[in-house]
């Protein structure tokens, strides 16, 4: 069984961000299953824990279930973020969540960038921000983006969008399948640095005991 975990930053209900989400996420598991694994999806809707973010992100004290996605999230194989466009970028709710995790959250984790916005000219902030910010949190993001304007939805060109997400979805299925060994809490980055994932939950996470340190070491 693997997990995928799906962040949606959208603010309405019904919304956008989160049809393109799970649009991304039903692929995903049909790709998956193409390969002969069962997957497990969750869906984190950020909006419902903008409270527990502002107040982590301004005291530096989390809450229980704030913590429970936090732990989710670093323990899955694959994860899918998708955000709206706001002032040519990421939403700040989007922000604040990777703001709010830890430095070592994400390492060699697969993720599929997706982004919606109502006109095309914003498609570069997959590029221009979303990439870069995955990137710096040193989780693996596949090659193909999704960004969804309003004219994806409704109309002939919706068929682009639709091939766009089932080519990610692809990409992401041969992560996940292919690095059963590597991911979740325990795993090393796909780079075999052996750098796990933390949570930032347990205090002792990062801890090391004084036998493993000396592992190797004669004393000389």
């Amino acid at each position: 069984m693997r997990t995928l975990t799906v962040i949606s930053s959208g603010l309405s209900t019904p919304s956008t961000t989160r049809r393109v989400a799970d649009s991304i996420a039903a692929a995903v598991t049909a790709a998956v299953s193409a390969r002969g694994e069962s997957l497990e999806v969750e869906v984190i809707e950020l909006r419902e824990l903008v409270n527990d973010l502002g107040r982590s992100l301004t005291t530096g004290m989390s809450s229980p279930a704030l913590d429970e996605v936090k732990a989710k999230v670093s323990a899955s194989d694959g994860l899918v973020v998708v955000t709206p466009v706001f002032k040519a970028s990421y939403s700040g709710l989007f922000k604040t969540f990777f703001d709010v995790l830890d430095q070592d959250a994400l390492n060699g984790m697969p993720v599929i960038i997706a982004a919606t916005a109502g006109t095309a000219r914003h498609s570069l902030v997959l590029d221009y921000a979303l990439r870069p910010l995955m990137t710096y949190m040193r989780a693996f993001v596949v090659p193909t983006g999704v960004f969804a304007a309003t004219d994806d939805f409704g109309s002939e060109d919706g068929a682009g969008l639709e091939s766009r997400v089932n080519r990610a979805a692809g990409e992401l299925a041969d992560q996940m399948v292919a690095s059963a060994s590597v991911g979740g809490l325990g795993g090393v980055t796909a780079e075999g640095q052996g750098v796990r994932r933390r949570t930032g939950v347990e205090p002792g996470e990062g801890f090391v005991d004084f036998a493993a340190l000396l592992k190797g070491h004669d004393g000389q």
